[in-house]
C-alpha cells in the first residue's frame, strides 16, 4: 500500500514546547487546550503543520523526555481525550501534528524500569541494557548502580535518571550484550511500535523521534539502527501508510534509508549549523565577520548522500538551543528567516521565534533545562498580565518570563506592519506560491566562498528557477553569476545591480528572482 505523505512538500512545521506555549487553567504551564486555543494564530502564520515536544507522563526531570507512562498524556497538559481533541482540532484546520517520541530511554520512575530492577527473572528484565555484575560498567555510556537488589550496572543515555532501552548490540563483546534478534530487544521494538500504534489509532499524523540514531548500541556505521527503523517502516506501510516520521539524526543519508521522511539538520556534530547563528562571530550577523562555506560544504556532501531528495530540516532553533535572537537582532533576523524559508526540507519555526523573542539570561535550571531554560520561557501573547501566557502569580510560572520594558508580543507584532512576523508571513506565502521554494524542490549553490558574502543559490522544481541571494552583511558585495534575474518575487533591504555577468548586492540584504 503506497503511503500518502504528500502533505510534507509544503509542510511550514511550528514546535511548540506545551509547557511554555498557552495556559487556561491559570496554574503556571501551558496545556492542551491552550494549544487548540493558538491554532487560528499559528494557521495565519502560515504554518500548516505542528510540532509537540512530548506531552506523555513523566516526572519531568528532562522536561518530559524522561517519560513514565506512554500511554497517558501529562495530566497537567490535560487527559487523553484532549490530545485527541488538539488533532482533530488540527485537522479541521487542513493541519497536521506530530508527536515527540523518545525510544531510547525512559525515567526511572517507568514501571518497566521498576520491574527491572528486581533480583528474580520477569518479562522486563532484559527491556534495559544491565551488565551482569554491579562492578562493570557499559563501556563509553553512564550507568546507574547500587539502586536495587539486582546485580549489575544499567546503562544510562544522558541523564543519570534516563535508563537506556534496550534495542541490542550490533555487535557483542560482552556476555551480558544481547544482539538484535533476542528476545529482550525484540520485545523492547515490538512495545515501541505499540505505542506508535496507539498515539496513530488516537489521530496524530506520525513522530518527530529523540535521538533516532542512537537506538543499537554498538553500532559505529549505523547499520544496526538502519535495519531497526526499516522495520518499523514496514509495519507503518501496513498499519498506518500516511504515518510521518521526522528523525533526530543528523545523517540523512542513513535516517532516509531506515524509512524516515525526513532528517534534522543538527546544532551538534560535524554540520556547522552553528556558524550561521550561534557562534562568535556568525554568518548572519550584520558584522559581516562569518563564514558560511563549511556549512555548505557539509549540506552538500549530505545532499548528495541522500541522494538530492533534499529533506534535509533546518530549524529556526529548538528547546536545546540558544534563542535565535540570542545572536542576531533585528534585521539579521528577517534576512535569517528569508534562507530558512527558501532552503529544502521542511523548515521547522520554534515558538516565539517568529517575534523575535530573546533568551532570557540568568536562569537558575527548570526541569532539566539548565543552559537551555533561558530559549524555554513562556509565550510572549500581548501586553495584558504574564503577557497573556497565564492568568496565575508571576511566581507560579513554569520558567519566568522576559520582564523587559520592550520584550516583544505577538499583539505588537502582528500591529506592525513592518515587523519580524510579518516578514516571515510574507516569506511562507511566497514559499506556498512556488513549488520550486519548497521541501522538494532542488539546490544548487551559486556563491558560497570562505569568508565572503553573499550567499547565493538556485532552487529549481519542473520548469521554474529561482535564485536566492543572502547578503547578511552591513556592507555592499558583489558576485560573479552566469544567471540573469528576469522577475523580483521578493526582496528585503534594498535592489540588486545585475549587469555583465556581476551581481551587486546592498547591504543587509535578501532576495528571490525567478531565472
Amino acid at each position: 500500500m503506497k503511503s500518502n505523505t504528500s502533505w510534507l512538500d509544503n509542510a511550514v512545521f511550528y514546535e511548540i514546547y506545551p509547557q511554555s506555549f498557552n495556559d487556561t487553567n491559570g496554574d503556571g504551564i501551558g496545556d492542551f487546550n491552550g494549544i487548540i486555543e493558538k491554532l487560528d494564530y499559528i494557521k495565519s502564520l502560515g504554518c500548516n503543520a505542528v510540532w509537540l515536544n512530548p506531552c506523555f507522563e513523566s516526572p519531568f526531570g528532562d522536561a518530559g523526555y524522561d517519560v513514565s507512562d506512554y500511554y497517558s498524556a501529562a495530566p497537567r497538559y490535560g487527559t487523553n481525550e484532549d490530545l485527541k481533541r488538539l488533532f482533530e482540532e488540527c485537522h479541521k484546520r487542513d493541519m497536521h501534528i506530530l508527536l515527540d517520541l523518545v525510544p531510547g530511554h525512559t525515567s526511572v520512575e517507568h514501571n518497566w524500569f521498576k520491574e527491572s530492577m528486581k533480583s528474580e527473572k520477569n518479562t522486563y528484565s532484559d527491556r534495559y541494557i544491565w551488565t551482569d555484575s554491579i562492578w562493570e560498567e557499559p563501556q563509553g555510556m553512564g550507568c546507574i548502580r547500587g539502586i536495587s537488589d539486582r546485580d549489575g550496572s544499567c546503562a544510562v543515555n544522558f541523564f543519570s535518571h534516563q535508563p537506556a532501552l534496550n534495542y541490542g548490540f550490533y555487535k557483542c563483546d560482552r556476555p551480558w550484550q544481547q544482539p538484535m534478534d533476542g528476545e529482550g530487544p525484540r520485545a523492547t521494538l515490538e512495545e515501541m511500535k505499540n505505542i506508535m500504534r496507539f498515539w496513530l489509532s488516537m489521530g496524530c499524523d506520525g513522530f518527530r523521534v529523540d535521538m533516532a540514531g542512537s537506538l543499537v548500541k554498538h553500532d559505529e556505521d549505523g547499520k544496526g539502527t538502519i535495519k531497526l527503523w526499516q522495520n518499523v517502516r514496514e509495519f507503518l506501510d501496513r498499519e498506518f501508510p500516511e504515518a510521518v516520521m521526522v528523525s533526530e539524526w543528523g545523517e540523512p543519508d542513513k535516517s532516509l534509508q531506515g524509512g524516515f521522511h525526513m532528517d534534522f539538520l543538527l546544532h551538534f556534530g560535524p554540520s556547522h549549523y552553528n556558524d550561521l547563528f550561534r557562534c562568535e562571530e556568525p554568518f548572519f550577523s550584520s558584522r559581516g565577520k562569518g563564514n558560511v562555506s563549511e556549512f555548505v560544504s557539509k549540506y552538500e556532501e549530505n545532499y548528495e548522500k541522500s541522494e538530492k531528495k533534499g529533506l534535509i530540516c533546518i530549524p529556526s532553533g529548538n528547546h536545546d538551543m540558544d534563542r535565535l535572537a540570542r545572536s542576531i537582532k533585528g534585521d539579521e533576523l528577517k534576512i535569517a528567516f528569508a534562507f530558512l524559508l527558501s532552503m529544502p526540507g521542511a523548515p521547522f519555526i520554534y515558538y516565539g521565534d517568529e517575534i523575535g523573542m530573546r533568551y532570557v539570561e540568568g536562569l537558575a535550571s527548570v526541569e532539566g533545562g539548565y543552559g537551555r531554560t533561558g530559549s524555554r520561557s513562556p509565550m510572549q501573547w500581548d501586553n495584558t498580565v504574564n503577557a497573556g501566557f497565564s492568568s496565575a502569580p508571576k511566581e507560579k510560572l513554569y520558567i519566568k518570563q522576559d520582564e523587559s520594558a520592550d520584550r516583544p508580543t505577538v499583539q505588537s507584532q502582528t500591529a506592525d506592519e513592518n515587523s519580524l512576523w510579518h516578514e516571515i508571513q510574507q516569506l511562507i506565502r511566497i514559499r506556498q506560491a512556488h513549488k520550486a521554494l519548497q521541501s522538494n524542490g532542488e539546490i544548487t549553490f551559486v556563491y558560497a566562498e570562505k569568508n565572503a558574502y553573499p550567499l547565493a543559490y538556485m532552487r529549481s522544481a519542473e520548469n521554474e528557477k529561482i535564485l536566492v541571494i543572502i547578503n547578511p552583511a552591513g556592507r555592499e558585495v558583489c558576485f560573479e553569476c552566469e544567471y540573469a534575474p528576469k522577475e523580483k518575487i521578493y526582496s528585503f533591504g534594498g535592489e540588486i545591480n545585475a549587469a555583465e555577468g556581476k551581481i551587486s548586492v546592498p547591504p543587509c540584504f535578501s532576495g528571490f528572482y525567478i531565472i
